[in-house]
């Protein structure tokens, strides 16, 4: 008799391939649901409907279809217990050898704004978790894909074993289904629970070689049953990615996505921007970054919101870089930065779409606060001096601003030009970030503008800041002492703006 084939998949890439492959080089007969028995229908395989196998209609409005002793008995069925097969044969039971099924978009759902409850209810998946489960207990006797990624290994299994899947195959399958049914029930007990509860909980893309050091080991793990951001992303080509490659890219494509207008490019160093800028065309914008320091643009972390194109590829390809990543890269462009083959280069369509929350462990616990992804609205911002800034000194403001959000606190920008011109990060006062952009700046700085993430408690870094040059600064505002810095700022010529919102990084 041929063996026995259920595929109930909601992301139906891939199905009819597989379908087609079980049927014509394996000969499985093939059962199947709803929408999933539908569309095998229309590619021409001959499939079996679930209600016809079972002689149980869909009720329910499909709630139930899958839940019936015909199906969960061929899944549960172990070969090797006499009692089992009796079983079987005296209700008219095939065992079942492969179970495809994939769950009801439940993530997608509640993501979209305006989902109601109701709405997000209805995609609790039931049918699909249990065979999952239940197929992926008995590994031993049955294979389960609940990914379309594992299709082609499953077939490759099937040609080199004698049309039987292995036993590690399988078992490493079961491991995969209920990773699968675990971050799918926590992402239904998280939104039910809104704020009263949280768990995270995720599966491991890959084992890290080690952590921020040789000494501390370290995993990847992908959060919720589809890949997105990094676990998304493609990597053409370059050594496998750590653990601080993955948490400076990760703080590239922040800065990188605040910028989608017009070309941009950033250079990451220990999660700090050694250089970012604004050019007509992704290579001006990638020089400008890299001019901007390119001592520290050395070993850095590139991420770039435009195509790597040919031009690009040849500037990436001057210098030493451990990472690059862009929404994609040409084939030309592929071919040149080739040349340095351990460079890791990436391709993220999407590098604006980051996490809605922050989680930080602490002895006993963990903290969860909202991104910091509000977006900079300069028409909310207070003009506080007698000066009123032009538009090209608003703009360059704004520039300024959003990268400054970026840097560990206490943070100061100094730009120019759309191009940061001195940064100065992570000092335990704000006077000392001043004094370490302005620096760095040199005599860049005579006619630039300059961001601080915080208030300025005193009016001493006004004034050392119009001593070095500087024209225009963008803060918070808020101490008790902003009249001393306006009434500096005013003496001395500067133009200053608050946004009334501060942006610390710790």
């Amino acid at each position: 008799m041929a063996r026995l084939a259920l595929l109930s998949v909601s992301n139906k890439t891939g199905l009819t391939d597989l379908a087609r492959s079980l049927v014509e080089e394996f000969e499985f007969d093939l059962i199947s649901s709803g929408g999933t028995a539908q569309a095998l229908k229309d590619a021409g395989l001959p499939v079996t409907k679930v209600a016809d196998y079972t002689g149980s209609p869909e009720i329910l409005g499909g709630r139930v279809k899958t839940l019936h002793p015909r199906i969960h008995g061929g899944i549960l069925a172990r070969r090797d217990v006499p009692q089992d097969i009796t079983d079987l044969e005296n209700n008219q039971i095939r065992p079942i050898d492969l179970v495809v099924v994939n769950l009801y978009p439940f993530e997608e759902t509640i993501a979209k704004p305006g989902v109601t409850l109701s709405q997000a209810v209805e995609q609790i998946d039931i049918g699909g978790p249990a065979m999952l489960r239940a197929s992926s207990k008995n590994f031993a006797h049955l294979a389960v894909l609940c990914d379309p990624a594992q299709y082609d290994e499953y077939l490759e299994e099937l040609r080199q074993n004698k049309g039987v899947a292995s036993l590690e195959f399988r078992q490493k399958a079961a491991l995969k289904g209920f990773s699968h049914t675990a971050s799918y029930d926590q992402a239904i007990a998280s939104y039910l629970a809104g704020t009263q509860n949280y768990t995270l909980s995720g599966t491991q893309l890959q084992s890290l070689r080690y952590g921020e050091n040789p000494h501390q080991s370290a995993a990847w793990y992908q959060t919720g049953t589809t890949p997105t951001g990094w676990a998304d992303a493609t990597k053409l080509q370059g050594k496998e990615l750590s653990y601080n490659n993955l948490v400076d890219l990760e703080a590239a494509r922040q800065i990188i996505a605040e910028f989608t207008d017009t070309p941009a490019a950033t250079i990451i160093k220990h999660t700090n921007p050694c250089g970012t800028a604004l050019g007509k065309t992704i290579v001006e914008a990638y020089q400008k970054a890299f001019n901007a320091d390119a001592v520290s643009a050395f070993g850095g972390i590139v991420a770039l919101n435009r195509p790597i194109d040919a031009d690009t590829a040849s500037e990436l390809t001057k210098t030493f870089l451990e990472c690059v990543v862009a929404p994609s890269c040409d084939a030309d462009a592929q071919e040149i930065v080739a040349a340095k083959s351990k460079v890791r280069v990436l391709t993220l369509a999407d590098l604006s779409s980051g996490p809605k929350e922050t989680v930080k462990t602490i002895a006993g616990g963990f903290l969860i606060q909202a991104a910091d992804d509000a977006i900079a609205d300069t028409s909310q911002w207070q003009v506080v001096t007698e000066r009123q800034p032009t538009a090209s000194e608003l703009a360059e403001l704004l520039f300024a601003w959003k990268v400054c959000k970026h840097i560990k606190s206490n943070a100061i920008v100094i730009s120019g030009d759309r191009t940061t011109l001195g940064v100065g990060a992570g000092q335990m006062n704000r006077v000392g970030s001043v004094k370490i952009a302005l620096e760095k700046a040199g005599d860049k700085a005579k006619g630039a503008t300059l961001a601080s993430d915080g208030f300025f408690p005193f009016d001493d870094s006004v004034k050392t800041a119009a001593a070095a040059g500087i024209t225009a600064i963008v803060q918070p505002g808020g101490s008790l002492r902003d009249k001393d810095s306006i009434k500096a700022a005013n003496e001395l010529g500067l133009v200053m703006v608050f946004t009334s919102m501060r942006h610390f990084l710790h």
